[in-house]
């Protein structure tokens, strides 16, 4: 099966979104987010981007900053620069050195459901 790589949803530089976003496919965000970010495919979380919320998505690269818990059924990457203030529920994770996760990591085998809380 082939994977579509194209970019469905992107949040640009200085843009600020309020509210929760449901996006159909990859989604990049570069500007800031405060509410909760769904995403069916690949999230990409640029190093100049602030997000206030929990994401979901297939893989999540983090290169900003995500105050909130972080669910990825394939895979987290956080890059080098990016900060993780939350938990997180995957089934692999790359943690880039000088990269920052303040949260309980869980990795599994089995199929991801939700961060876990508190």
């Amino acid at each position: 099966m082939a994977r579509d790589y194209s970019i469905n949803t992107i949040i640009g530089p200085g843009t600020c979104i309020e509210g929760d976003l449901n996006a159909g496919g990859f989604t990049r965000v570069d500007g800031n987010v405060r509410g909760n970010l769904s995403a069916r495919g690949r999230v990409v979380i640029g190093e100049g981007a602030r997000l206030k919320s929990s994401v979901s998505g297939t893989t999540v690269v983090v290169g900003g900053v995500v105050a909130g818990n972080i669910t990825a059924t394939e895979r987290l990457v956080v890059l080098s620069s990016g900060i993780v203030l939350g938990n997180v529920v995957t089934r692999r994770i790359q943690a880039d050195e000088g990269c920052l996760i303040h949260g309980r990591v869980k990795v599994c085998a089995a199929e991801v459901s939700r961060a876990p809380s508190g």
